[in-house]
Parts: C-alpha cells; structure tokens; sequence
C-alpha cells in the first residue's frame, strides 16, 4: 500500500497563497502607477498598503507558534483582501482603473480568497481533530 505524504511547509513563501498574493501586490503596484498624481497620497496608497497586507499577515501568521495564531492572521489577510475588492470597485468607478483591468485584478482577489478560505478549512479539520 502506498502512502502519500504532502510536503511540509517550511517557510511562509512555500505556501501557494503567499505566493499568489504577492502576484496580486504586484500586479495593483503596476495598475495604481497610472492613477493621478493627488491619488498619490489617497486610494493608489491605501490600495497598494492593503494590499502589502495579505502576504505580509500570512508570512507572520505562519511564523506564528500556534495554529490558532495562524488562522487569526489569516483572518487578517481576509480582511485586507476586502478592502482590496472595495478599492478596485471604488477605482473603476472613479475611471482610475479600465474595466478590463479591474476584472483581471478582481480575478485575483478571488483566487486568493478561495485558497485563503481552503487554508483556514483544513486548519480547522486539523484543529477540530
């Protein structure tokens, strides 16, 4: 009989959801480098720190001593991943953002949320065992 065994994680920049979120910072870097100059200090800077946000919570969340602590971290990165949606909304409404770029931006929240949301499952099946 086989056995399979997944790869441990050993370090935050293992993890799949990491690395997808840090795609999504740079992709709002670039988006935010069209926006006017007085957005400068106003949405392109809270967008953009926002956004910082989600890998940096699930970088310190996995060096973290408990899985508890994890997963608050994760909530953390989930919240962030919010007020991402809500800037990009909010830019394209504002005619910062063109559609397309909002879509293929909005794209990305939504796979970061999906793997976010399947992370904190399975910690909770770990958990709950």
């Amino acid at each position: 009989m086989q056995c399979s065994v997944s790869p441990i994680v050993q370090s935050y920049r293992d993890l799949i959801v990491w690395k997808k979120a840090m795609s999504l910072v740079l992709n709002i870097y670039r988006s935010t480098n069209a926006f006017p100059k007085t957005e400068t200090y106003g949405l392109a800077s809270q967008l953009r720190r926002a956004a910082v946000s989600i890998p940096s919570n699930i970088a310190e969340g996995q060096a973290r001593l408990s899985t508890a602590e994890f997963k608050q971290s994760l909530g953390h990165a989930r919240g962030s991943l919010m007020e991402v949606e809500t800037y990009i909304l909010l830019a394209q409404e504002l005619g910062y953002l063109e559609r397309d770029q909002s879509e293929n931006l909005l794209a990305g929240t939504a796979e970061v949320g999906k793997i976010l949301n399947g992370l904190l499952n399975s910690l909770a099946r770990v958990t709950n065992h």
